[in-house]
């Protein structure tokens, strides 16, 4: 019997070894899957930007610029105002998830994470930097569980899905003729469609009214009501007609495309860049737009209606978030009594905010490189500067603007050396500007992020190097495409010149072509370089078995903090990882891709803000998954900083021993039981470390007779073993019959006294009923009157997941198992035991990224501490 079998099975075979790596076969294609993912969004990129190269083949570089130039400022403020209405009604996205999740916040702070969320999600979108990494980040610091969390953002996606539908329908509906004629399809079958679209949603809305569950197998989930549906609806109407309106208003006068049917192809266009998971719907979205409204507005003039959309719409906000981040770190975005917590939470928000405008002014850059400077701008320049420094600035500007995206990782995981890098390239780039061209809205750009950075320099204070760092998929992938943008927007602006090898050696303040060509080529090499730095470097392969110094040193840490199960490091076949101070640890261990840390880390709590990020960087840097098993709440938030997203596990058994006695109607059961013990004639018994050895091997013998009685083997990882350098490391309570040890459990505690524990609890044959039970009562009274505050009696595993209509699927499947799954493990039993002490129950987590991962992480959880996939399933 163990405290604990927080694996999910019901067995275990021996561990491998601490340096082994194991793959099981089982998960090989979902293994692969971000891999996957990402090549078919480089394919659908690809292809897309190839059919709009094709669609603007008669567009020439030239009369796009003059497009450019001749928009009405008044449109651009039409623009700017479309824009500020549709992330106003953003923000009730948000507003309505938090209702639907049960929680409520003020509604500035809630304003001010959702736009920060949208104006990086819309602008990047994808891993660390999407919106609903951000609203973990922000929502979890302010006391959101992950679980309220989770809906939250479910809920925000689910709306914004199906609001853009019903927009697409009803925009359909109204102008089927106008939009068939704008993409050459026949009125009749659009009408139709749209018609039996609105009358099955219509019909969704009644059942709603009336209160219906859908039902799932066993699994019933009670929809929203149709109040929230039908304000959620509007809401997302608003939102969609003014991001269209933004782009409608930037149009031609000369286009022939009324407003409704323009609605239904921006809707669909905008559909279609989100499910082609390229960030920003980059090439996508535009590709759409000019094959749907080719017919209806002159190409060149919509290109440059979408270019300044992409300005008014993603880099505008995306500055005004930076903006307001620094605000936010001034304290006066948030004044009041909540303000001091509101501030600390939105400064977190800072990272990847600055990561994203980072990204944005480096593609700006890169850009900026292999387009021709305005003809006036070099005339200007060939008066003060020679043609060298030209040629170098333009040269070095698209380096510098990859290099500034790069650093935008960094930023991200508030590396401090990626803030210096980000600050000096910023600050050359800035002076280039005016060296390669007068570039003043590049210069404007780089101005806000060298602010940004100078006011939120404390946000980024991990002592870490950022060439150290390698590229994940995601961020090679935003690599690629931004390179790729380049080369396309190169072979865009000079098709019309003929390629030749003299194009190289012409260095002329005239000579566009030959100046971008080389800049690319600068741009290409570096970024190629960066590429295989990443995915050439030598990585770890195995983890590294304990040293007896290392266990040591661990256990030292351990004595100074509360988390009395931490002692777990003594049975050294976890491996660590120290924090940089020395001053805390992780024990961890790998199973498939999974590097699995058991608890949060161990230490101070600057120790354990540098142990996260760490531990993240480590398992990803060998192309695994970074898991943290048995998370407590407090810790959630430092996870949610690292882009992981936690689940609920179950719940953790404490008793409050300050108050633990048998008086009382709730303790009843406790006192016959202990007065059962006593006519039996139990004795209890509390052995210090140094008193077990003329003992263990009398444990040793019950412990062999308890693992034969039920045909099992020892677990690991999780759960202690009997082992005699861990049996002589702590204490030991047991019980004597007639003289003769029948029950024994290993104490594990900590020397601050706020909590003990146990770990190895086994009783022979022979032993009276309840001997356990009774065993557990004396060990609380004696670690009471010790001065221990608290007694953990470990954890439920899957017990107090939420019931909620709005809980998430992770929740709904593990109630299920907890009901249903006594076959393969005794999850109410193991939670009705622990209740008879009246504990309080503290949710614990599993704290992974999102997608499949956290069905593979915990399958990896389990196998390695039932020792591999069979003793998962066996006893």
């Amino acid at each position: 019997m163990t405290k604990d079998a927080s694996g999910l099975s019901g067995g275990a075979d021996a561990a491998p070894d601490a340096g082994e790596a194991q793959e099981p076969g089982r998960l090989s294609a979902l293994l692969h899957s971000r891999a996957v993912t990402l090549g078919l969004a480089a394919l659908v990129f690809a292809v897309f930007v190839f059919a709009l190269r094709r669609l603007a083949a008669e567009v020439s570089y030239a009369e796009l610029v003059a497009a450019l130039s001749a928009t009405p400022y008044g449109d651009l403020l039409l623009a700017v105002a479309a824009t500020a209405a549709s992330y106003a009604a953003l923000t009730v996205y948000d507003v309505e998830g938090l209702a639907y999740a049960g929680e409520k916040r003020p509604y500035r702070a809630v304003a001010f994470v959702a736009f920060c969320a949208y104006a990086v999600g819309n602008t990047a979108g994808f891993g660390p930097l999407s919106g609903g990494a951000i609203r973990y980040r922000f929502y979890s610091r302010l006391g959101l569980s992950p679980e309220a969390v989770a809906k939250v953002i479910g809920f925000v996606t689910a709306a914004f899905g199906l609001g853009l539908l019903a927009v697409v329908v009803v925009a359909t509906a109204v102008s089927a003729e106008r939009l068939g004629a704008a993409i050459g399809v026949s009125p009749a079958p659009l009408r139709i469609a749209a018609f039996l679209a609105l009358a099955l949603g219509m019909a969704l809305v009644l059942v709603l009214g009336r209160g219906r569950r859908l039902t799932l197998g066993r699994v019933s989930l009670a929809l929203p009501g149709a109040r929230i549906v039908a304000s959620q609806l509007v809401v997302t109407a608003l939102d969609v007609s003014f991001a269209a309106l933004a782009l409608y208003a930037l149009l031609p006068q000369e286009a022939t495309v009324g407003y409704p049917a323009f609605l239904a192809i921006y809707a669909v266009a905008i559909g279609i860049g989100v499910l082609s998971h390229v960030p920003a719907g980059l090439g996508v979205f535009e590709t759409v737009m000019v094959a749907a409204l080719g017919a209806s507005v002159p190409t060149t003039a919509l290109i440059s209606s979408l270019l300044l959309y992409r300005v008014v719409y993603y880099v505008l906000p995306l500055v005004i978030a930076a903006l307001l981040v620094c605000v936010a770190e001034t304290r006066q975005l948030f004044t009041g009594p909540d303000g001091q917590r509101l501030r600390a939470a939105g400064t977190r928000i800072a990272p990847p905010v600055l990561a994203t405008l980072a990204v944005i002014t480096g593609l700006t850059l890169v850009l900026s490189s292999v387009t021709p400077a305005p003809q006036g701008d070099l005339d200007a320049l060939s008066s003060y500067l020679p043609l060298p420094l030209v040629e170098a600035a333009t040269f070095l500007s698209g380096i510098l603007g990859l290099g500034l995206a790069i650093a935008g990782r960094g930023l991200n995981q508030r590396l401090d050396g990626a803030w210096a890098v980000a600050l000096v390239v910023s600050l050359v780039s800035l002076v280039l500007c005016f060296a390669k061209a007068l570039a003043v809205y590049e210069a404007a750009l780089l101005a806000v992020l060298v602010a940004a950075l100078l006011v939120t320099r404390r946000e980024f204070d991990r002592p870490a190097s950022l060439w150290r760092q390698r590229l994940t998929g995601p961020w090679l992938f935003a690599i690629a495409i931004i390179v790729a943008s380049a080369a396309a927007i190169l072979l865009f602006v000079y098709k019309d010149v003929a390629y030749t090898h003299e194009l190289w050696l012409e260095f002329e303040f005239e000579s566009d072509a030959p100046r971008s060509l080389r800049a690319f080529v600068g741009i290409a090499v570096i970024a190629g370089a960066a590429a295989l730095a990443s995915l050439l470097r030598p990585s770890r392969g195995t983890v590294p078995a304990p040293l007896p110094a290392d266990i040591a040193r661990a256990a030292a840490i351990v004595e100074t903090q509360d988390v009395s199960d931490a002692n777990l490091v003594r049975c050294a076949d976890k491996s660590l990882l120290f924090s940089r101070d020395g001053k805390g640890f992780v024990m961890y261990g790998r199973h498939g891709r999974s590097f699995i840390a058991l608890f949060e880390p161990i230490g101070t709590p600057a120790a354990q803000r540098d142990l996260v990020w760490s531990f993240v960087e480590m398992a990803r840097e060998v192309g695994g998954r970074a898991v943290f098993y048995q998370v407590a709440p407090s810790a959630v938030a430092l996870c949610a900083d690292a882009g992981l997203q936690a689940l609920k596990l179950g719940e953790m058994a404490v008793v409050d021993l300050t108050r633990f006695d048998l008086k009382g109607a709730r303790r009843s059961g406790l006192r016959q039981t202990a007065s059962r013990g006593t006519r039996d004639g139990l004795v209890f018994e509390y052995r210090l470390p140094e008193a077990v050895p003329a003992v263990l091997d009398e444990l040793r013998a019950i412990s062999d007779e308890w693992l034969a009685e039920r045909s099992a083997r020892e677990k690991r990882f999780s759960v202690g073993f009997f082992d005699d350098a861990y049996m002589l490391s702590q204490p030991v309570a047991l019980l004597r019959h007639e003289g003769r040890i029948v029950a024994f459990a290993n104490v594990l505690r900590t020397g601050t006294k706020a909590e003990a524990s146990i770990d190895l609890m086994r009783f022979s044959n022979g032993a009276p009923k309840s001997s356990m039970e009774f065993l557990f009562i004396r060990l609380m009274e004696h670690m009471r009157d010790e001065g221990y505050r608290s007694f953990n009696l470990g954890m439920a595993p899957l017990s107090g997941l939420a019931d909620s209509p709005a809980a998430p699927a992770w929740n709904r499947i593990g109630r299920l198992a907890f009901g249903h799954g006594g076959r393969f493990y005794n999850f109410k039993g193991l939670r009705a035991f622990k209740a008879k002490f009246d504990p309080e129950w503290q949710p614990r987590y599993l704290a992974v990224a999102g997608g499949i991962n956290p069905a593979l992480a915990l399958a990896d959880a389990s196998a390695l501490i039932a020792g591999g996939f069979r003793g998962v399933v066996s006893r």
